[in-house]
């Protein structure tokens, strides 16, 4: 089976990792859409659309199973796609508040990530559908995808917005950050610091990946699955100066990419 990943940048690429890392051997194609993100900024109509182009280019490239690296995209777009194509859909908000609700100790939580995220509610949504009793405080952080993307990633800039977007929630005293952004995770060593080590920071990026290793185990066909050699293509809509630098950081060797 080919698994198709896709997300507005690079953010998407912490997605892949942690799923080459948990099911290796399997196929996999990522596109990254470049040339449009971010897409936290758009509406909701063009974040719909997007979702449903990059899908098609997937399954025209052979992918029988789709995961969802944009937390922008699953916001607004989920419901849509699992009605429009008749294969499985997978989307990186459900696995990582799960998470969170399954956690006893767990009171106050705290969700960064683009403004089209936050706004949606679909975090906080889900959260207090399962976990009444936690108290859920959402920023939306627009800078840091942009940041992320220019490959700002050390820059003193950074650091600094990343603290002022985290002041809220560090005064509001929250015991657990969610990452509700898949470019997020590159800036978690930065985020960890200016929120405090006390709390528990989670990325979606191990959720789905545990998400999709249950998902293979209850299949029937596990045969096909795992008999695999683990081809891996990436594309993107453009090439950016720094996502090739990125991505060799995060899978620790040189990525070759292809334009779509």
């Amino acid at each position: 089976m080919r698994i198709g990943i896709f997300d507005s940048g690079l953010g998407g690429l912490t997605v892949a990792r942690a799923i080459v890392d948990r099911l290796p051997g399997l196929d996999m194609v990522y596109f990254g859409d470049t040339a449009r993100t971010p897409y936290g900024s758009k509406s909701r109509d063009t974040v719909i659309r997007y979702a449903c182009e990059n899908t098609d280019f997937l399954i025209q490239k052979g992918a029988q199973l789709i995961v969802m690296a944009c937390n922008t995209a699953a916001s607004v777009a989920t419901d849509i796609l699992r009605e429009k194509y008749d294969l499985p859909i997978f989307e990186v908000i459900t696995p990582a508040a799960s998470l969170v609700t399954s956690m006893k100790n767990v009171r106050k939580v705290g969700i960064i990530g683009t403004r089209a995220t936050i706004n949606s509610n679909v975090y906080t949504d889900k959260i207090s559908t399962q976990r009444p009793d936690i108290r859920v405080h959402a920023i939306p952080c627009p800078l840091l995808v942009p940041l992320v993307e220019e490959g700002w990633i050390n820059k003193p800039e950074t650091k600094m917005i990343v603290k002022k977007y985290l002041h809220p929630l560090k005064v509001r005293q929250i015991d657990t950050l969610i990452l509700a952004c898949t470019h997020y995770p590159i800036l978690k060593s930065i985020i960890q610091k200016k929120i405090g080590r006390r709390v528990l920071v989670i990325d979606s990026a191990q959720a789905v990946a545990n998400q999709l290793e249950l998902y293979f185990e209850n299949l029937v066909e596990k045969q096909n699955v795992y008999d695999q050699n683990g081809s891996t293509q990436f594309y993107v809509s453009d090439i950016t100066p720094y996502f090739e630098k990125i991505a060799k950081s995060i899978f620790k060797r040189k990525i070759p990419l292809k334009v779509s």
